[in-house]
C-alpha cells in the first residue's frame, strides 16, 4: 500500500540505525583499498590490459559505494523531508566532510588517466577489454586537452570561491533580503519579499502585478551598481581561466563538460533564433486574448483563463498510469515499482523542500522522487516530469555500468518532458474548449520560455563574453541594452521593453552558469522531436527506449546516429519547433472558435 511517505529501509531503518557506522567503515575500507592498491603504481598509464583491470576496480567502487555510501544518500534525502532539523544538518555534514576526503584522495586515478599522451590514447581506445569504458576515456581525453597542471589546476579550484561564486552569492543575498510593501491578491498592502514579488507579477490582477513590477524594478535599480561589479569581476575571472586553458571560444568548457559538440550547440541556437517568429507570434495572440494592445514586460507570463479543475493524488497516478501503459509496458512496469515501494514522498508539510525533484546517486541505489502535491493541474505535469527521470534512471541501470550511469545536460530533460507531454495530451482529450484553451496558452507559454526565450539568453551570454573581452569593463548600461536587445528579438513587438527591463539580467542566475542555458531548450525539443516520430510510427518507440538506455556510454551526437538521426542536422531540430508552432496554430483557431479574438 502506497503511504505517500518514502521508504528509506533499503538504505537505512532509521536515523540512527546501528548499520551506519558498520556500512561507513566499509566505505572507507573499499575505497582506501582502491587507492592504495593504484596510488603508486602507473602500469596502467601504459598498458590497455592493466588499465581494464583498474578501471573494473574503480567501477565496483562506483557500484558499491562511492565516495559516500548509502549514509550520504540517506541523509541527503533526509534533510529534504525536514531542512531544519540540526540533527540531520549534523548527521550529512560529517559524511560530506569524509567523502570529500575520500575524493580529493581518489581523484588522481581519473587525472592520470586523463593525462595518458596524445600518441597514445588511440592504442586504449581501440582496445577491445576497454569496450564498455571507451567513452568514458573519451570524455576524460577530451577534458584534458584543455586541462592545465596539477598545482594549476588546484590554484583554479582555490580561487573560484573568490573570484566567481562569492560575487555571485552577494548579489543574490542582497537582493533575497529585500522586501516591499505592495497591492496583495486580497487588495491589501502587505509587505512582500523579493521571491514573492516575482510570483505576484503574475497575477490576473492588473493592478497587483503593476504594483509589484514597480517594487522589483525599484529592487533591481537599487543593486544595480553592485551587480555592475559583479558581472565584470566573473567575466574576468572566466576570461583568465579561458586564456590560461587556451579556450578557443567562451562557451567551449560548457560543452565539453555537458560532452556535446559545439557544432551541434551552434546548430540549435540557430535554428531556434531563425525561428523567433513563432515566440512573436505567441505574444502577439496573448495580447489580444488579453485585450491589451502590448504586453509589458513583467506581463508575459501572466495566465490567460482559467484551469480550475482539481486532481488528487490518486487521479494523477491513475492518469499516468493510463499514458504509460499506451507508450510502452517498461515505463509502467517501473513507474509501478515507485509506487509499490513506497519510492514517492507526496505531500508538502513543514520543513520539507518547496519543488519537486527525482534524486538518484549510486546505480545500486533505489531512485526517489519528491513531490509537493496540492491537486493542481501543474502538480499532475511535475509528478510526470519526475516520473520520466525516474524511468530514464531505471532504464539506465538495466543496460549499463557505474562509470556510464547518468544523463549529459543537453539531454537531461528528455524523458522528463516527454512523459509530461503526452500526460497533457491525455488531460487535453477530456477538458472542454474553454479549458483547453486555457491550457494550450499555458503549455505554449513554457514551451516559449523553455526554447525560444533560453536560445535569445544564450546569444545575449555571447554577446556579453564577446564585449567584455573587447572593451575590458561593461558598464550596467551597455549590459541591459544588449539584454533588451536580445530579449526583443524573440518576443516582438507585442511585448514592450518597458522601463527597468533593461536591469532584469541583474537576477538572472543562469548567466553566472555561463552558457548552461541551451541545455533547456536542447532537451525539450529533442522530446518534441521523438514524439513526433512516435505518433507517426508506434514502433519508434524501441528507438526511444534504446536513447533513454544509453546513459553515458557514448556523446549524444554518435546515439543519435546509431538510430538513424543527425543531431548536427537543423532539420532535426525543427521537427521539435514544428511542433510548437502546430499547437500555436491549434490553440489560434480555438480562440477563434470560442470569439475570444
Amino acid at each position: 500500500m502506497h503511504k505517500g511517505i518514502w521508504d528509506l529501509t533499503p538504505l537505512f531503518k532509521n536515523d540512527n540505525d546501528p548499520e551506519i557506522e558498520n556500512k561507513r567503515k566499509l566505505t572507507e575500507k573499499l575505497s582506501y583499498d582502491f587507492i592504495n592498491k593504484w596510488k603508486h603504481r602507473r602500469d596502467y598509464l601504459k598498458n590497455p590490459q592493466i588499465l581494464k583491470e583498474a578501471l573494473d576496480d574503480y567501477e565496483k567502487w562506483k557500484r558499491k559505494c562511492g565516495s559516500e555510501g548509502d549514509e550520504g544518500y540517506y541523509f541527503w534525502l533526509r534533510t529534504t523531508q525536514d531542512q531544519n532539523n540540526p540533527e540531520l544538518k549534523a548527521k550529512f555534514n560529517t559524511i560530506e566532510h569524509i567523502s570529500k576526503k575520500i575524493e580529493n584522495d581518489i581523484q588522481f586515478f581519473y587525472l592520470r588517466i586523463a593525462r595518458i599522451l596524445k600518441t597514445d590514447q588511440k592504442k586504449f581506445l581501440d582496445f577491445k577489454g576497454l569496450k564498455n569504458y571507451r567513452h568514458y576515456l573519451e570524455r576524460l581525453f577530451n577534458e584534458s586537452k584543455y586541462l592545465l597542471k596539477e598545482n594549476e589546476e588546484k590554484i583554479i579550484n582555490l580561487k573560484s570561491s573568490t573570484s566567481h561564486s562569492n560575487w555571485v552569492k552577494m548579489t543574490s543575498s542582497f537582493l533575497s533580503k529585500e522586501e516591499r510593501v505592495v497591492l496583495s491578491e486580497e487588495g491589501k498592502k502587505q509587505n512582500k519579499n523579493f521571491s514573492e514579488l516575482m510570483s505576484l507579477m503574475n497575477s490576473k490582477n492588473k493592478n497587483v502585478r503593476d504594483s509589484a513590477a514597480k517594487a522589483f524594478n525599484d529592487i533591481l535599480i537599487k543593486h544595480a551598481d553592485v551587480a555592475e561589479a559583479e558581472i565584470n569581476s566573473v567575466l574576468a575571472n572566466k576570461m583568465i581561466d579561458d586564456e590560461l586553458r587556451k579556450m578557443p571560444r567562451p562557451d567551449i568548457a560548457r560543452h565539453i563538460s555537458d560532452d556535446i559538440e559545439t557544432e551541434v550547440v551552434d546548430t540549435i541556437i540557430e535554428t531556434v533564433c531563425s525561428h523567433f517568429d513563432i515566440s512573436s507570434e505567441y505574444y502577439f495572440l496573448k495580447a489580444k486574448l488579453l485585450n491589451v494592445k502590448k504586453l509589458k514586460y513583467h506581463e508575459r507570463n501572466v495566465e490567460f483563463g482559467n484551469i480550475s479543475k482539481s486532481y488528487s493524488y490518486n487521479d494523477s497516478v491513475k492518469l499516468i498510469q493510463s499514458v504509460l501503459k499506451k507508450l510502452d509496458s517498461r515505463f509502467y512496469n517501473i513507474f509501478m515499482k515507485f509506487i509499490n515501494n513506497n519510492q514517492i514522498d507526496v505531500y508538502p508539510k513543514k520543513g520539507k523542500v518547496s519543488g519537486a525533484f527525482c534524486a538518484h546517486n549510486l546505480i545500486s541505489q533505489p531512485t526517489y522522487i519528491l513531490l509537493n502535491h496540492t491537486g493542481k493541474l501543474n502538480d499532475v505535469l511535475t509528478f510526470a516530469h519526475e516520473v520520466g527521470h525516474g524511468i530514464n534512471n531505471e532504464l539506465i541501470k538495466e543496460k549499463q555500468n557505474a562509470l556510464n550511469f547518468g544523463t549529459p545536460l543537453s539531454t537531461a530533460e528528455v524523458a522528463s518532458t516527454f512523459m509530461e507531454d503526452f500526460v497533457l495530451a491525455e488531460i487535453l482529450k477530456n477538458a472542454d474548449d474553454e479549458s483547453r484553451l486555457a491550457i494550450m496558452m499555458m503549455k505554449l507559454n513554457d514551451d516559449i520560455s523553455t526554447i525560444f526565450r533560453q536560445a535569445a539568453c544564450y546569444r545575449f551570454e555571447q554577446e556579453l563574453h564577446t564585449a567584455f573581452r573587447k572593451k575590458g569593463y561593461l558598464s550596467k548600461n551597455e549590459i541591459g541594452l544588449m539584454f533588451q536587445k536580445h530579449m526583443t528579438a524573440y518576443m516582438g513587438e507585442a511585448v514592450e521593453q518597458s522601463p527597468g527591463s533593461e536591469n532584469w539580467w541583474i537576477y538572472w542566475s543562469h548567466i553566472r552558469s555561463f552558457f548552461y542555458v541551451y541545455s533547456y531548450a536542447s532537451g525539450l525539443l529533442i522530446s518534441k522531436s521523438l514524439q513526433n516520430s512516435y505518433r507517426k510510427d508506434h514502433k519508434f518507440i524501441e528507438k526511444i527506449i534504446s536513447f533513454l538506455s544509453s546513459g553515458l556510454s557514448d556523446s549524444p551526437k554518435n546515439i543519435f546516429k546509431k538510430l538513424g538521426i543527425d543531431i548536427t542536422d537543423f532539420k532535426f531540430w525543427e521537427t521539435g519547433i514544428k511542433e510548437v508552432e502546430s499547437l500555436l496554430d491549434e490553440t489560434t483557431e480555438l480562440a477563434i472558435k470560442l470569439g475570444k479574438i
